[in-house]
């Protein structure tokens, strides 16, 4: 397990000061030699480990490269750099950044790998961290690397892990007019980018095959997976393998919008920060102190909804467009979702139909209006009272949804169905038939286990499963806590599929894989199926044909939702 939290002081700091500081790692340290410079990690006996924490793979984003494109480093050394600590956490507006430390100065990797295997080239997953983009990060205690890499050795498929950072919010995704005519849009997306760009160029230093990178993320990290696949119109820049979509799709979960969308808002921030009427707005609000910056951000009106939006350059196109005409990467990938995702984006107090009708015609937050037709057909396929378009399930609750209590709503379910498959399920749905289509190896899931802390199996919950995070690290409610064994032997399966797959681009086949364990099916156009994992009956297989009318309308109109 990592132990060490604090902050790597900067590299062009360290690499000033005194030579005797840079010279010599500690005895036993291990050492990797990079395009810049060397450093030195630390060794975890307990799971006979390095760690590279803290690992610089940009300039610091401060100053004149506030708001800008990340830019390489530009600077070497001579002697050995510490790479023992964890960076802070770039700054982000919400939950996940309770407890640890934020900076401007933030775009930095870990490298976990097993030790003894320095001199191997072993294949890589690299892990973009969720939070809706604006926060998250990679420092996140819930996605330590540890237990991956550990059960890589332990079935003879061994791995090494890197988790990356990028910019949040309104330091990755600020947009407007003069962004735009800046070039310096999508910045967020373009750190995940340059981070990959810098594992090709050091990655053999640590022991890994730059030729075999997987990456992967978690809902706006699942998304962020997608955009790679998608950026430049599909532009293949050989950066890696295979992909992993926990999620998130290569159709976004949000609307793509233009940056003239988010001009009013801009304007009102530059106005906010005494920037309205300078020559260069984006000059002046690089040149605020950050403590008065981030004063003015940190407010309702200005710390969220800046999300990747499209540019004509890194997301040329629509995301379901550029699928449908084939400008994507064609790597084998992992994409799937959980059975309830839609009671974490369902509105409650849904009492009527006409309460779905009020949302699927707000567009206050969406940019987006569906066509009067596309809503009447949604209301009509979701609030069928079809078992299918019920969210959570009858197995979960019955019929009777008055357990849910009286703020959902009795027609809540209905809404929580049509939400889940809106954001996430419609788009993984989509993504696998395309990738079907074109012969690509796509492997679907549909996650079913409910762990300690939640009632449902909704959004996120299968996070600690992959990771087997059985001690709940990072968690407020461990999720093993008081489960049967099954669920840790769920996770055990889960793990060591999702390593089998970086290792092989194929999930299936470690060693000492339980036997009565199901082969994990390639998603076909013909029969197409998902691995259900659960934890109360045998994982399986099932048809993916549940919510085919209302799934279809959602894919066949993915235009209308601008994505």
């Amino acid at each position: 397990m990592h132990s060490t939290w604090s902050l790597l002081p900067l590299v062009a700091s360290i690499a000033s000061a005194a030579p005797s500081l840079l010279r010599r790692a500690p005895t036993n340290a291990p050492v990797v030699n990079l395009k810049n410079g060397s450093y030195y990690g630390v060794h975890n006996s307990q799971y006979n480990q390095d760690f590279f924490l803290g690992v610089p793979f940009a300039r610091p984003p401060i100053d004149e490269l506030r708001f800008a494109n990340p830019a390489s480093l530009n600077l070497s050394w001579t002697g050995a750099l510490p790479a023992t600590n964890y960076a802070f956490e770039c700054i982000g507006y919400g939950g996940d950044q309770v407890g640890y430390q934020q900076s401007e100065d933030c775009l930095y990797l870990n490298v976990v790998r097993p030790s003894g295997y320095e001199d191997a080239s072993l294949p890589m997953v690299v892990w973009i961290h969720g939070g809706g983009f604006y926060m998250g990060g990679a420092v996140d205690r819930r996605y330590n690397l540890t237990f991956l890499v550990e059960n890589s050795v332990k079935i003879g498929k061994p791995i090494m892990a890197a988790s990356v950072a990028y910019r949040l919010g309104p330091f990755g995704f600020l947009n407007g007019d003069e962004i735009a005519g800046a070039g310096q849009t999508n910045v967020g997306l373009k750190d995940q980018r340059l981070a990959l760009q810098w594992i090709q160029e050091n990655g053999a230093a640590f022991g890994a095959d730059p030729s075999k990178v997987t990456i992967m993320g978690e809902s706006a990290g699942a998304a962020s997976v997608g955009f790679q696949l998608t950026a430049f119109d599909g532009r293949d820049d050989k950066l890696f393998r295979g992909a992993i979509m926990e999620s998130g799709n290569a159709i976004s979960y949000n609307a793509l919008n233009s940056s003239g969308a988010y001009q009013p808002r801009y304007a009102a921030l530059t106005k906010a920060a005494g920037c309205g009427n300078s020559t260069s707005t984006l000059d002046c609000l690089r040149a605020l102190p950050l403590f008065v910056l981030n004063n003015i951000l940190n407010t309702t009106e200005f710390n969220s909804r800046w999300n990747p939006a499209l540019d004509g350059d890194f997301i040329a196109r629509y995301g379901s467009e550029q699928l449908a005409d084939g400008a994507f990467v064609h790597v084998p990938i992992i994409n799937g979702a959980n059975s309830d995702e839609g009671v974490s984006f369902s509105p409650n107090g849904i009492n009527s139909t006409a309460d779905i009708e009020k949302y699927l015609n707000n567009t206050s937050n969406t940019q987006y209006a569906l066509t009067p037709d596309l809503v009447q057909d949604l209301l009509r396929v979701y609030t069928s009272g079809a078992s299918d378009y019920l969210i959570p399930s009858t197995e979960e609750l019955g019929q009777n949804v008055t357990s849910l209590g009286p703020a959902y709503g009795p027609l809540y379910r209905a809404s929580a169905a049509y939400f889940g498959d809106e954001v996430f399920i419609a788009n993984r749905r989509k993504t696998c038939e395309v990738w079907a289509a074109n012969n690509i190896s796509a492997y679907s899931y549909r996650f079913n286990a409910i762990p300690t802390g939640s009632q449902y199996v909704a959004h996120f919950q299968e996070v600690a499963f992959v990771f087997n995070n059985l001690q709940g690290l990072g968690y407020a409610i461990p999720p093993f806590a008081n489960k049967s064994s099954a669920f840790t032997e769920l996770s055990d399966f889960m793990s060591k599929s999702w390593v089998t797959f970086v290792h092989d681009l194929d999930p299936n086949g470690y060693a000492g894989k339980n036997s009565s364990l199901p082969t994990w099916p390639v998603y076909s156009i013909e029969a197409p199926q998902n691995m259900v994992f659960d934890a109360n009956v045998t994982s399986h297989a099932e048809a993916d044909t549940w919510r085919a009318e209302g799934i279809k309308l959602i894919s066949d109109n993915n235009v209308q939702y601008h994505r």
